[in-house]
Parts: C-alpha cells; structure tokens; sequence
C-alpha cells in the first residue's frame, strides 16, 4: 500500500461479443450500427415469450484453450479467457512484472447457469450419480477470475465482482483502486456472462423485463418511447489496467487514462431503480469528483441504456441530476446495448471499452433504432449514426438489481 495515489492507464483490451469476437470488430460494428440481435439459437423458444437475444456468433473456445479445459468450463469462464488472452496480447504487461503485483478482477453476474441447468435435468432425469464431478468449479461465479488467473500466472488478488448488471464496472472500478492504491501494479480486469439459457431468458420474462418484440429492429430501444424492455446479451470483455509509470516505463502503448470510479448503492428495491435516481448521480458524481471534472469538459456518457421503462427515465433525471441541467443537454449521450443487447455482467466492460475507443477517435458510438424519441428521455442520444467529436472525459454508467450503481471515468492517454 502507498500514501500517495498512483496514475491508472489502460494498456490492452480484448472482446467477444454479439457484434464481434475482438475489440476492432466491435467497434466497427458500433461504428456501422450493427445489430448483434436475432432469434435464440441456443434452445426451443415456443413455450416462452421472448424470442430474441444477442447471441455470440462463431465463437469456438477450442482456439483459446485446450480441450480438456473446453470440457471442464462454462461458456462464461470461456468468453472471460478469450477476451483476457486478446488484452494481455495487446498489452505485453505478462512477464514484465513478480506474478505477485498482477490481480485479476473478472465480474459476472450469474456465473454458470447453463452448467447448473444441463447438471440439475442430469440429475433429476438419471439421478445424482450422473452429475459431473466438474459442476461445481464449472458453475462458481468466481471460476472466471481464477482461471485467468491460472492462465497468466497472476498471484495477487483473484476477485470476481457480482454486482448484476453493473459487475464488469465494479470489477474495473476495483481494479483501478487495486492500483491506485498500491495494492497491484497491473490488473487483467472486466466481466463475462453467458446467460442465455431456457431457465435464464424464462426467468427475465416472467418478472416482465425482457423485450417481447419479435423484429430484431425494434426489440432493444434504448430511450425510445416504444421501448419494452432489454434484450439478453452475452459475451466477455477485459482490460488491462497499468501503474502509468510502469506503463511508460516499458514502452507500452497507453490506450487510455481510467481517472475515476463512483460506486453507490440505491437501498430502495430488488430490482426496481430509486425514483428520484439518487444513486446514478452520486456514482457519476464520484467518479466526475476524482476525475477532476469541469465545466470545460466536453462529456461522451456510455448509458447504462437498458430499453426498459424505469431504467432509461431514470439515467436521463441521474444524468441531469449529476452535470446540471444545462451541461447535460451539451454533452453526448449513447447506448451501445441498442446493438449489443444487454450483456449483463459483461456489459459494463465492453461499454468501457467503447469510452476508450470513444477517446482515441474522435467518434462516439450511435443509438440505433432510436426513432420515436421519448419526451421523458430528452437528451442528446447520438441517434442512430455515429457522431464526430472530439470529447474530454468518458464517464460509463452501470446500474444493476439490488440497486448497484457504477460509475467510470476516462480521459484521452
């Protein structure tokens, strides 16, 4: 641990999504408005109402691990590998430090459902003794940081963050203290989740939050008036995060400075956000705080943007809450999940991951399909084509059930 607080950069950064398995391909499907939303694959939807998902496409694990870890993993614990061995490509940082000083911190908020589902119809249909001695390790939530742990040797802390929907921003958030603080000099950091399974999308349509629509195109609409809820997402993204003299130290290509983090919590409703949107302004509040906000910034804000009714109002009073009236109507707006669907505890990784590519080109990532705006969400959204400009600070917004709430901050390297 150090007194003084250390500088945080972004050095390597790795994706698997419903719009691309690597970081390029999905920034440039956000910059095309490509929709990763198409009817579910994965199992026999007639018994249930939503018929739609962002599935990950072309995705064979057997090209970032061995087949015996393959068949000893769930499909989120293998997102989170393939997404962490692209950013430790990119970010050369392995090797370069004591395995002591490297941390994983690796959010998801379900863990392995399809594991616990394929086990549990085991069980009942031929009995206990057919259950896989791996079900356990498979099915853990924390399975993911620790296998990329095991992966690049990491021997500093191994922590998963279970936040819903905003673990991937906790997890990076978490990270960056790590650092910050002392506590490690680099961290493999992001989320994972792999959801989309019968019990799952079953259980998110009878508490009446998924998206129902059976067109692709107006299914995830985020702050439109016809929005009906969100569409499940899946996938993985990881960052590396560096002690910037280190970084600089070794020559390494800084992507990004991570300058902030907010972390609150609603204690109002399982899954229903504050009315007054409190939390969200104070998460974006503390991570504007520690970035050094002011009001010469030109803001780029990557919404939470969920397609729900609640979420979206109450992002557009958090937002106004947090930068003022006046300022929140200067700054840019988006919400990437109209294209990757919700990833759940993955969603707040790879929504950093566009703030940074936000920061290091100049353009920020659309809302598409916004076509009926909702006077309730009056912001500027970037609708439905990408908008050139040049922005100062990045701040990514993730709220989850439980009334999670997080909050990060980045500024151009």
């Amino acid at each position: 641990m150090t007194d003084k607080l250390r500088n945080v950069v972004v050095t390597g950064m790795g994706a698997i999504s419903p719009i691309g398995n690597d970081v390029p391909s999905v920034w440039e499907g956000m910059m095309e408005g490509r929709c990763g939303i198409a009817p579910i694959t994965y199992f026999d939807t007639t018994d249930i109402k939503a018929k739609l998902a962002a599935e990950v496409k072309d995705f064979d694990p057997r090209k970032w691990m061995d087949k015996s870890d393959v068949l000893r993993s769930d499909r989120f614990a293998q997102y989170a590998i393939a997404a962490a061995q692209q950013a430790v490509d990119q970010s050369g940082v392995i090797g370069t430090l004591d395995p002591t000083r490297v941390a994983v911190y690796f959010g998801s908020g379900i863990g392995g459902i399809n594991t616990f589902s394929t086990e549990m119809k085991k069980m009942l249909d031929r009995g206990p003794s057919r259950v896989s001695p791996f079900f356990v390790p498979m099915m853990i939530a924390n399975m993911a940081a620790g296998m990329v742990a095991i992966r690049f040797n990491c021997q500093g802390a191994a922590l998963p963050a279970v936040t819903a929907c905003a673990s991937g921003s906790n997890a990076i958030g978490e990270a960056l203290r790590a650092i910050r603080h002392g506590y490690a000099d680099a961290v493999i950091t992001g989320g994972t989740e792999a959801s989309i399974s019968a019990i799952g999308v079953a259980g998110f349509v009878n508490m009446q939050a998924l998206s129902t629509a059976t067109d692709p195109n107006a299914a995830s609409l985020p702050f439109d008036k016809r929005r009906g809820g969100f569409v499940i997402g899946e996938g993985a993204a990881a960052l590396i995060l560096e002690e910037e003299e280190h970084a600089k130290a070794r020559g390494a290509k800084i992507l990004a400075r991570i300058v902030g983090y907010g972390s609150t919590c609603d204690a109002y409703h399982i899954t229903a956000p504050r009315p007054d949107a409190d939390g969200g302004r104070r998460a974006m509040v503390e991570a504007m705080e520690e970035a050094g906000y002011t009001a010469d910034d030109v803001v780029y804000i990557n919404a939470h943007g969920t397609g729900t009714p609640l979420n979206d109002k109450g992002e557009t009073i958090a937002i106004k809450a947090a930068l003022g009236e006046e300022k929140a109507r200067q700054s840019f707006v988006s919400s990437t999940k109209s294209m990757t669907g919700h990833m759940l505890g993955a969603a707040g990784a790879i929504e950093a991951i566009a703030c940074v590519k936000a920061l290091e080109t100049g353009i920020l990532p659309p809302t598409i399909n916004l076509l009926e705006p909702d006077p309730e969400c009056d912001l500027n959204y970037c609708a439905n084509k990408p908008v050139h400009q040049q922005v100062t600070l990045a701040l990514s917004n993730s709220l989850g059930f439980g009334g999670h709430n997080a909050c990060l901050a980045f500024r151009r390297a």
